[in-house]
């Protein structure tokens, strides 16, 4: 932390003039424990000694940044903003004020705000490694790619192998969709820690390939993550997918029942799961996950399951009462004008598949599979 950087000395110069030289002894002291308890994470007792130092000493920096960093401590970070504000206040440029207070609107997801106040910071100290990595992060998740870029980029010129940076710029490159120069990334973060094979790397990998669609490269990665962590909760769900993208349902189908051995009323798990039994063949116990879902609460994916099941079963009209349902909470999804022209043409009907078809192109969106569905049914009408 950069708080072990703040000597007593610093202390003694940052007392306010108010303050009487008796006074001194016991406040060093009292901030001594109250630091001391702070590293241990007993928070409450440490705010105790601090509050001691403010009653001497209302402006006293270190009490006031003290106070702020148990509050963080304890996650009550809009009290902590008020001590970090009022040692600024008194001593304008405090950099452990201005970490804290940056940290914490980090916290509350204000990261503009937290880039503002470690910007600041970098004016007093631009070679803080930590302040650099963590305003790259914050520029990351406003979507500021040229500004993470180079902030990580500067922490990497300093620190070969900082793996804050690395892993930062393999997340920077994710977030937009770049998913090869992540994988550079990621890779290159294995290889900085051979000896230390952290899961969040080995699942990042996989999820890389998993978007890029390469999904066997992407299998043993997921398996590697789970060889550490058997019940992770990433690798297993990107064991699942990568199989189910191989079209090996049976394999997703063991991990994605893993996943609800331990989370019975994942809705989303349950619909993965009934898809997959579908493309099986097996209309019963896809049936059965689509519903429980479906009890849990409305889900698209398992209306839409229970739709292709009537669908294959011959009950067009069912499945099209259904499909017109979604496709009206859902006007852009073409998938559903799709299996809804399908149910026409089940029920020898190319005219309805056609005019619902031009219903979705209405939308003012063009799509190539729609537009070439339309054309083989006018052909199929003509011929």
């Amino acid at each position: 932390m950069l708080k072990d950087k703040l000597s007593f000395d610093e202390l003694a110069e940052g007392l306010s003039e108010e303050t009487g030289e008796e006074a001194l002894n016991e406040i060093s002291e009292l901030s001594k424990q109250g630091y001391q308890l702070l590293k241990e994470n007993l928070t409450e007792r440490g705010r105790e000694l601090f509050d001691k130092i403010l009653s001497l000493d209302k402006f006293n920096n270190y009490a006031l940044v003290g106070m702020g960093d148990c509050f963080r401590k304890e996650r009550n970070f809009r009290e902590a903003v008020t001590y970090y504000q009022r040692c600024l206040s008194s001593h304008p440029g405090n950099n452990y004020a201005l970490f804290g207070l940056a940290d914490c609107y980090k916290a509350m997801n204000q990261f503009n705000r937290a880039i503002d106040i470690w910007e600041e910071y970098l004016l007093h100290d631009d070679k803080n490694i930590t302040v650099l990595t963590r305003i790259a992060d914050a520029y990351r998740k406003v979507r500021n790619f040229k500004r993470s870029f180079e902030l990580y980029q500067k922490v990497l010129s300093m620190e070969e192998n900082n793996s804050y940076a690395i892993i930062g710029l393999g997340h920077l490159y994710y977030d937009f969709k770049e998913y090869k120069d992540a994988l550079h990334y990621w890779q290159r973060m294995l290889e900085v820690n051979r000896g230390h094979v952290d899961i969040r790397v080995l699942t990042s990998l996989g999820n890389c390939h998993r978007k890029l669609k390469t999904f066997d490269d992407g299998v043993p990665f997921f398996q590697k993550a789970l060889k550490l962590q058997p019940n992770n909760f990433y690798a297993l769900f990107g064991l699942a997918d990568c199989y189910r993208g191989l079209n090996q349902q049976e394999k997703s189908l063991i991990y994605w029942n893993r996943i609800l051995d331990l989370d019975r009323k994942n809705k989303v798990i349950l619909t993965r799961a009934g898809d997959a039994y579908r493309c099986m063949g097996d209309l019963e116990n896809a049936e059965e996950y689509y519903k429980k879902a479906l009890n849990i609460e409305f889900d698209t994916y398992a209306i839409l399951g229970l739709a292709m099941i009537n669908k294959k079963k011959g009950h067009y009209q069912d499945a099209l009462t259904s499909l017109k349902d979604l496709i009206s909470n859902d006007p852009r999804n073409y998938r559903l004008y799709l299996e809804a022209a399908d149910c026409y043409e089940g029920m020898k009907d190319p005219e309805e598949a056609i005019e619902i078809l031009a219903h979705f192109l209405e939308t003012g969106i063009r799509n190539n599979k729609v537009i070439d569905r339309i054309m083989t049914l006018k052909e199929k009408i003509q011929s």
